[in-house]
C-alpha cells in the first residue's frame, strides 16, 4: 500500500468524519479506502479510528497521530512546491564544455540572453578542443561533433549537420592562384587542424566518386581559430567546418574552393548525462540552444554549397 495515500486518507477521514467522503476526495473506492486505513493501522500496530453504525471518531492514539500526519503532508507539499519553483526558476552552476571555436561563435554570444531569462543560473564554460569525460568532469552539457557517445549513460540531442569547407583569403589566391582540381591542393600552402581524423588526408566525394588527397601543412594547429586568423591573413588554405567560417565567406573575407566536392560532414550534438528527470538548468539550456539553432536555420546554411565566381 502507498504510505502517502494511507496518511492522506487518514487525515481526510479525520477532517470529514466519514470514510466514504474521504474516499471520494481521493478518488478511491470505499473498499480501497478501507484497505488503506486497515494497512496503516496494521503497520503502526495501533487503532486510529473507531467505527460503529452511527459514527466514526479518532482514538486518543489517532488524535496524537493526526497532528504529526498533518505536518508530514504539509512538509511534502512544501517540498513539491519548492521543486516546481525550481523548475520554473532554475538555479545553480551550469557546467558546459565545447571547442573554443564553437564557444566563441555559438555559445558566448547567447549567454547574455540565456542568463537574462534565467538569472539564478551561473554558467561555467570549459573551452576544450578535446572531448572531456562528462561524468568524471561533472559536466552538465557538452557540445560534440560526433554521431554517438561511447558511454551508454550519455544522451545526445542533435543540433545540426555541417559541411567542412576549403577556403582562403582573396589575397592568398591572388598571389598563389586558385586550385582547380584536387591534385592542385598538393602545390598549395595548407593550414592543418591536428585534431581532425587523419589530418593530412582529405577524403573527398562527389556523385558517387571518392578521392583521397595527401597534403602537407605550412601551419599545423590544434585550434580552428588559429587557422582562421592565419587564413584571413593570407597564409594558406584552411579546412574547417562551415559553422566556423560561414560568416567570413558570406562577407568575402574568405573564398571557398573546390566546393563541388564534399568532405565528411560533422553532426553537432548536445550531450548530457542520461537521467529520468533533467535538472531545470540543463533542460532550459538544451531547449534554448535547440530553439536558437532552429530559428537561425543553421543546418540549411551550413550544408549549402557556395557559389564561386
Amino acid at each position: 500500500m502507498d504510505r502517502w495515500t494511507e496518511i492522506e486518507l487518514f487525515v481526510q477521514v479525520a477532517e470529514t468524519g466519514s470514510l466514504s467522503r474521504a474516499a471520494e476526495a481521493l478518488d478511491l473506492s470505499n473498499a480501497a479506502a478501507s484497505r488503506h486505513l486497515s494497512a496503516l493501522e496494521s503497520r503502526l500496530g495501533a487503532r486510529l479510528v473507531e467505527r460503529n453504525t452511527r459514527r466514526l471518531y479518532l482514538t486518543d492514539t489517532g488524535q496524537a497521530f493526526l497532528s504529526r500526519a498533518k505536518d508530514i503532508l504539509v512538509d511534502l507539499k512544501d517540498a513539491e512546491s519548492a521543486v516546481n519553483a525550481t523548475s520554473l526558476n532554475p538555479s545553480g552552476v551550469l557546467r558546459i564544455t565545447a571547442s573554443l571555436s564553437f564557444s566563441l561563435h555559438h555559445i558566448a554570444p547567447l549567454l547574455r540572453h540565456y542568463t537574462e531569462a534565467y538569472p539564478n543560473v551561473t554558467v561555467h564554460l570549459e573551452a576544450a578542443n578535446r572531448y572531456l569525460d562528462i561524468i568524471d568532469n561533472n559536466i552538465d552539457v557538452a557540445i560534440r561533433t560526433r554521431e554517438m557517445e561511447p558511454d551508454s549513460n550519455i544522451t545526445i540531442r542533435r543540433l545540426a549537420e555541417t559541411r567542412r569547407i576549403l577556403a582562403a583569403s582573396p589575397g592568398y589566391f591572388a598571389q598563389h592562384g586558385v586550385p582547380k582540381t584536387l591534385d592542385d591542393l598538393q602545390r598549395h600552402k595548407m593550414l592543418i587542424y591536428t585534431h581532425a581524423n587523419n589530418p593530412n588526408e582529405l577524403r573527398f566525394s562527389k556523385g558517387g566518386k571518392t578521392s583521397t588527397v595527401t597534403v602537407e601543412g605550412v601551419l599545423d594547429a590544434n585550434d580552428g581559430q588559429i587557422l582562421r586568423v592565419a587564413a584571413l591573413d593570407g597564409l594558406g588554405i584552411l579546412v574547417q567546418p562551415s559553422y566556423i567560417v560561414y560568416d567570413d565567406i558570406v562577407a568575402g573575407r574568405l573564398v571557398p574552393v573546390l566546393d563541388d566536392w564534399d568532405l565528411p560532414r560533422l553532426t553537432i550534438n548536445l550531450a548530457y548525462p542520461s537521467r529520468k528527470h533533467l535538472s531545470a538548468k540543463v533542460r532550459t539550456f538544451i531547449d534554448f540552444m535547440a530553439a536558437h539553432f532552429l530559428k537561425m536555420d543553421y543546418e540549411r546554411k551550413w550544408t549549402a554549397r557556395f557559389r564561386v565566381d
